[in-house]
């Protein structure tokens, strides 16, 4: 998979910061705080692109994965309620030990960037690693996400390990997605979860995510 993205920097004092961004909006993508869990509503291409993102933050343990997207209109047939609100995405490594305190103003500080395309790898690799869900559940086990809100940003912070092995999620997502909704009219609903019950999640809420075809804008 090769993903176009664009890398921006920002310096803060005597530090430098990479930041890794889509390098095409990513319009039919929103996620919305429900406050005791989040939903992420898809379109195909966005649902691709954020796969590859996700493992991408995998083998990036320098860097923050910004995706922008809380500006973005929802899908015609799923509006947010009232009270919740829309959030950007970003993802890091643990290593990385950055503040979200420190988000807006390194966002603040971000050029146009320089544009590069990555190559990903494919099925059968990294996207379907075989996955020991058993010891997902062991007290020592450090693969875990945690999050953290700032500045309409969720900050979804975990090794990259948990990042390679839920990127599925998203590519599922992609792929069985669109063939799935024009054939279950009475119920489109394709969905997977980063669920409590998988082991994966530390201090971090559930996130649904969703894929619809049809989107206002």
């Amino acid at each position: 998979m090769k993903l176009p993205i664009t890398i921006h920097q920002a310096r803060l004092g005597s530090m430098e910061f990479k930041v890794i961004r889509p390098a095409r909006p990513l319009v039919h993508a929103v996620l919305i705080d429900h406050d005791r869990h989040l939903d992420a509503y898809l379109d195909q291409d966005a649902a691709q692109r954020i796969g590859g993102l996700w493992t991408l933050a995998a083998s990036s343990p320098r860097s923050l994965v910004h995706l922008p997207m809380r500006g973005n209109r929802g899908p015609s047939r799923e509006l947010p309620e009232e009270g919740t609100r829309q959030l950007d995405l970003v993802l890091l490594h643990h290593s990385l030990q950055f503040a979200p305190s420190r988000w807006k103003e390194v966002r603040g500080r971000l050029g146009p960037g320089r544009p590069q395309t990555v190559t990903l790898p494919g099925p059968g690799h990294t996207g379907e690693a075989v996955i020991d869900h058993e010891a997902r559940h062991y007290r020592e086990n450090r693969d875990l996400f945690h999050q953290h809100l700032h500045a309409e940003t969720l900050f979804m912070t975990g090794s990259a390990k948990v990042f390679r092995d839920t990127a599925r999620h998203f590519l599922d997502v992609a792929r069985n997605g669109p063939g799935y909704v024009p054939v279950h009219p009475s119920y489109p609903h394709f969905c997977t979860e980063l669920h409590s019950n998988d082991g994966i999640l530390g201090d971090a809420r559930e996130i649904h995510i969703e894929y619809f075809d049809q989107w206002d804008s």
